[in-house]
C-alpha cells in the first residue's frame, strides 16, 4: 500500500483548533453503569466550563459484544441527564462520521503509515501459536516472532492470503506521560506488550482507534477511568510516532461499592449486579439527583462553595475544575443517594412531583376515580424515592385485611371501645355533609371532636385506620376520606365498626 501524503495533509486540515474539545466515547455493549455516567459527566463539564465543544462518539469496533438497542439507550441516558452534545452521530459535525465502524477505511492507512515509519509491523502468528505461548506462561508478552520476517517473507505471506494483524512496535527505554490528576508517571517500556492495532478482520482495536479518532477530532482533554492508566504509555508512544500533540489526560479513580451481601468493598461493576443508571431510574431515583450525587463521586468544589452539596447543572458547569478531581477511590453509598433524591423530590413543584409520581401511583391505584394528583400531594414529603410510593398507597384500591388492634393507640388515647364510639359518632356527621371537600370534612370533624370533648387525634385515629387499614399512611384521615369519596369512606367505616364489635 503506497502512502498518499496529500490525504494525510487533508485529514490534518480538517481538525478544529483553538478551543477545548472533549468526547464521550461509549461502546454500545449494554447499559450505562455509574462509572461511565461519571466519565460522561466530567467530560461534559470540562467542555462546558471551558466554553468548548462536547462530542459523542460511538466506539463499536468490538462487534462480538454489541447489544441491540444499546445506542438508543446511550442517547436516551445522556439526554435524560442533561448531557447535550455539539457533535455526534445524530447531529453531525466537521470531523465525522462519529461511529467507528463507519471510519474503518482510515485506520488501516494510519497503521500503514506506522509500518512505513518502523513503529508497527504485520504479525501472521496463528491463534494456535499464540495460545501455546500463553499456555507456557499466562502472563507472557508477545515474543515478536514476526518482527524478524524479511520483506520477501512478508510479501510471500501476503500473496498467499495469510491472515495477519498489525502490532505496535514498542521501542526500548522508558515512557513518561503526564496526567492532570496523578501527575507524571514513568513506565519501563520492557513492561509493555506489542499490542494489536488492526485485527485480522481489518477493524481497529479500541486502543488504536481511540488515539486516531481523538487526534482527528481535535480532542484536547481525554477523560477515562484510572484502570486505563496502564494503557496511557502505549497511547503516548502512538502520538509520538505520528508526531502529534498529546491531549491532556484526566484519569478518574475507581467508584467503589460496599456489597451488602458479602460486606466487601470492591470496584463498582455491572457484572456483580451493581446498579446501573437505568437500574437507579427504575428504582425511583430522579436523573438530576443521580447526576448531582455522581458529580461528587471523586470531585469536590473549592473555595466559598467547598461545603456545597446540591448543584444545578449550570452551577456544576461554573464550579467544575479538574483540580478538584481526587486520586482516592470514592464510595457509592445508597443511603447518601437516598438523601440526595429525597431533597430533589421535596424541591419539585407540586405539578412536577405529580407528573413524576403518577406512574408509580398507578402501579397500585388502578381505580381512575381516585385522583392521582391528590394522592401525590400526600406523598411528596413522605418518600425518599418514587419506588416507595406503591406500597404506601395500595390501600386505596383494596382495603388490607387488618386486625382491630390497630385502633388502639396510646398517644391518641384510643382503644377498641373508644374507637367504636368515635366511628359511631362520625357516621351521621359524614352522611350529613352536603359538600365532600377537604375543608368541609375537616370542619365537621373538628366540630364533632369539640362537641364530644375529645382531642382531634382521638377522633381522627380510628377514622384513619378504618379508611386505610394501616397504621402508617401518607396523609391523615381528612385527606384520605376526601380522596376515597363519601360512599367508599362510609363503607370502610362500617367495616371498621364490625371489626370493633
Amino acid at each position: 500500500m503506497s502512502i498518499d501524503n496529500n490525504w494525510f495533509h487533508e485529514m490534518e486540515a480538517r481538525i478544529p483548533k483553538g478551543e477545548i474539545r472533549t468526547r464521550f466515547a461509549p461502546s454500545p455493549t449494554g447499559y450505562m453503569h455509574v462509572g461511565n455516567l461519571r466519565t460522561a459527566l466530567y467530560t461534559w463539564l470540562i467542555a462546558r466550563h471551558g466554553g468548548g465543544k462536547f462530542l459523542l462518539r460511538i466506539e463499536d469496533t468490538d462487534q462480538g459484544r454489541l447489544v441491540e438497542g444499546a445506542v438508543d439507550v446511550i442517547y436516551a441516558t445522556m439526554r435524560r441527564c442533561g448531557l447535550t452534545w455539539d457533535e455526534g452521530p445524530d447531529v453531525g459535525g466537521p470531523v465525522g462520521p462519529y461511529i467507528q465502524t463507519q471510519r474503518r477505511d482510515l485506520y488501516g492507512k494510519y497503521a500503514q503509515l506506522l509500518i512505513e515509519r518502523g513503529h508497527a509491523y504485520r504479525c501472521f502468528c496463528t491463534e494456535e501459536r499464540l495460545a501455546q505461548l500463553r499456555q507456557d506462561d499466562p502472563n507472557a508478552k508477545y515474543d515478536r516472532h514476526c518482527l524478524s520476517l524479511t520483506p520477501e517473507e512478508i510479501q510471500a505471506k501476503l500473496e498467499a492470503g495469510e491472515p495477519y494483524v498489525i502490532r505496535q512496535r514498542i521501542p526500548e527505554g522508558t515512557t513518561t506521560f503526564h496526567d492532570a490528576v496523578y501527575g507524571d508517571i514513568t513506565v519501563d517500556n520492557a513492561e509493555l506488550d506489542d499490542q494489536i492495532l488492526i485485527k485480522s478482520d481489518g477493524l481497529p482495536t479500541y486502543n488504536f482507534a481511540n488515539v486516531i479518532d481523538d487526534h482527528l477530532m481535535g480532542i484536547t482533554h481525554v477523560v477515562r477511568g484510572a484502570e486505563y492508566l496502564s494503557s496511557a504509555p502505549k497511547y503516548n508512544l502512538l502520538y509520538e510516532a505520528f508526531g502529534w500533540d498529546i491531549p491532556t489526560y484526566v484519569h478518574c479513580s475507581s467508584v467503589m461499592f460496599s456489597d451488602p451481601a458479602t460486606g466487601t468493598v470492591r470496584k463498582m461493576s455491572k457484572r456483580h449486579g451493581d446498579p446501573s443508571y437505568e437500574d437507579l431510574v427504575a428504582q425511583g431515583y430522579l436523573s438530576h439527583a443521580v447526576v448531582n450525587y455522581v458529580a461528587l463521586l471523586g470531585w469536590a468544589p473549592h473555595g466559598d462553595i467547598a461545603e456545597q452539596e446540591f448543584f444545578t447543572m449550570d452551577e456544576l458547569v461554573r464550579a467544575f475544575e479538574i483540580e478538584g478531581i481526587s486520586k482516592s477511590p470514592s464510595a457509592f453509598d445508597m443511603d447518601k443517594l437516598n438523601y440526595f433524591n429525597a431533597a430533589y423530590l421535596r424541591g419539585l413543584s407540586p405539578e412536577d412531583f405529580a407528573r413524576e409520581a403518577q406512574p408509580w401511583i398507578r402501579q397500585a391505584v388502578k381505580n381512575e376515580a381516585y385522583d392521582a394528583a391528590a394522592i401525590a400531594a400526600l406523598l411528596q414529603a413522605r418518600c425518599d424515592k418514587l419506588s416507595d410510593i406503591p406500597e404506601k398507597v395500595d390501600f386505596f384500591d383494596a382495603l388490607p385485611d387488618y386486625g382491630p388492634e390497630l385502633f388502639t393507640n396510646k398517644k391518641s388515647k384510643t382503644d377498641a371501645q373508644v374507637s367504636l364510639r368515635m366511628l359511631q359518632e362520625t357516621v351521621p356527621v359524614l352522611e350529613g355533609l352536603a359538600q365532600w371537600s377537604q375543608d368541609a370534612i375537616h370542619g365537621a370533624l373538628v366540630a364533632l371532636a369539640e362537641r364530644l370533648e375529645v382531642k382531634n387525634a382521638t377522633l381522627m385515629w380510628p377514622l384513619r385506620i378504618a379508611a386505610a387499614g394501616k397504621a402508617v399512611t401518607p396523609g391523615g384521615a381528612v385527606e384520605l376520606c376526601r380522596i376515597l369519596g363519601k360512599d367508599e369512606t362510609l363503607r370502610r367505616v362500617a367495616l371498621g365498626m364490625e371489626k370493633l364489635r
